[in-house]
């Protein structure tokens, strides 16, 4: 795959299947970083996920880019803009919820290219700074994160009651 073989577009309805696939392969490996932490898939997470994603798609303050390879979706990212929080002491900003590329096309380029369309999307509307949270073992990420730009800010921490 070279950058010129890779598109990357807005989600459609089209998509959902796979999107519902990927999104499951998300839950399921954050599942497996901390079962207590993280929801469990369920019998049926791909279908739960496109629905959730569905629901989604036409919201004025959300994106869904996808990415194709050779006219397959391969990656997707999931991106919105949050009003201002008094809860998390944040003003309005992006906020990057979901980013998951299929394994056989990591390291390729694929996901800092949603990332930059997903960032292109929030500039575009005037936000200030995105935010974004990753998995504490998901050190893949956090490289990719920090070569895009990002900085630690806030540390999550969960006890079990």
């Amino acid at each position: 795959m070279t950058a010129s073989t890779l598109q990357v577009r807005r989600a459609t309805a089209a998509d959902l299947e796979v999107l519902g696939r990927l999104g499951a392969s998300l839950m399921r490996a954050h599942h497996a970083y901390d079962q207590r932490r993280f929801m469990a898939p369920g019998a049926q997470p791909e279908r739960g996920y496109a629905r959730f994603l569905a629901s989604q798609l036409d919201r004025p303050d959300a994106a869904i880019f996808v990415a194709e390879a050779e006219r397959k979706v391969v990656g997707y990212v999931y991106a919105g803009i949050e009003p201002v929080s008094w809860e998390a002491l944040r003003e309005e900003s992006g906020y990057v919820h979901d980013l998951i590329v299929d394994e056989a096309h990591r390291g390729k380029g694929v996901a800092t290219a949603l990332m930059e369309a997903a960032l292109a999307w929030l500039r575009d509307r005037g936000v200030p700074r995105v935010v974004l949270g990753t998995a504490q073992q998901n050190d893949v990420a956090q490289r990719l994160f920090e070569r895009l730009g990002f900085r630690r800010t806030m540390i999550e921490m969960t006890r079990e009651l």
